[in-house]
């Protein structure tokens, strides 16, 4: 695989960045990425890599899209409301009007213990952009056991949090969060929340993927846009979890 004429382009500006250059580019257009949530995360994560140039997107949501999503699901339009379309294949149309080039496969059923790797096996790193701790740790299960790379992200009202997880170097989920937090069916979210922990999580992928500036190792950040607060805690891994400890 090479860089063409249109990619350098069309990615010129970044190309420009220091330690990124052409070398950069190329690593993001030779990458897979797989994306389990096409909602308010999942929206902003796949804009922003198809933006950027990652050459293949998997991306997977059963769900169909509700007018309730459209405060923060930038990829789902009314007419896919009203036409009760299917989430990936919502913002699979979206993507590709936006970049051509990009490569992008859906998935439209329930991701699951049983067919998640099916889904997910040909990705270089995963992106967590669910609503729920349930799925969440099947995911993380699996990304230990596959040892692929996990961003993680999770959000509330004007409140969120992201770290990214690679199995046997950092604390995994499970290690950060032993028992889940209480489900709540339907919790409140503002659409500037999920866009930039969206958008953080797209910036964890591409520096990893590049290798280019730090990612949140053995960190996790959280931010509070009501207050505007910004805080970074220290993670490890537990000796004993029973997901990925030796």
């Amino acid at each position: 695989m090479k860089l063409i004429k249109r990619d350098l382009q069309r990615y010129s500006r970044q190309i420009l960045i220091d330690r990124f250059g052409e070398k950069g580019q190329l690593k993001l257009k030779s990458s897979t990425v797989g994306i389990l949530g096409c909602g308010g995360l999942g929206s902003a994560v796949s804009i922003y890599l198809t933006a950027a140039g990652v050459g293949k997107l998997i991306i997977a949501d059963s769900d169909v899209v509700d007018i309730t999503n459209l405060n923060r699901q930038v990829t789902h339009y009314e007419y896919d409301v009203e036409n009760k379309r299917n989430k990936a294949v919502s913002e699979q149309e979206k993507l590709s009007a936006f970049n051509s080039d990009i490569k992008i496969e859906t998935y439209t059923k329930n991701v699951n213990e049983k067919n998640v790797d099916e889904v997910f096996r040909k990705t270089d790193l995963i992106v967590d952009c669910l609503d729920n701790f349930e799925d969440r740790y099947m995911l993380n299960s699996y990304c230990v056991r596959a040892g692929k790379p996990l961003i993680h992200a999770a959000v509330y009202g004007f409140y969120g949090q992201i770290t990214t997880i690679i199995p046997k170097k950092t604390a995994c989920l499970k290690c950060i969060f032993p028992s889940p937090p209480p489900q709540i069916k339907v919790f409140p979210i503002i659409g500037v929340t999920t866009g930039l922990f969206g958008i953080l999580e797209a910036s964890e992928a591409i520096k990893y993927l590049t290798g280019v500036g730090n990612y949140l190792f053995n960190e996790m950040m959280l931010i509070d846009l009501s207050e505007n607060e910004i805080n970074k805690i220290r993670t490890e891994r537990d000796k004993n979890c029973p997901i990925c400890s030796s």
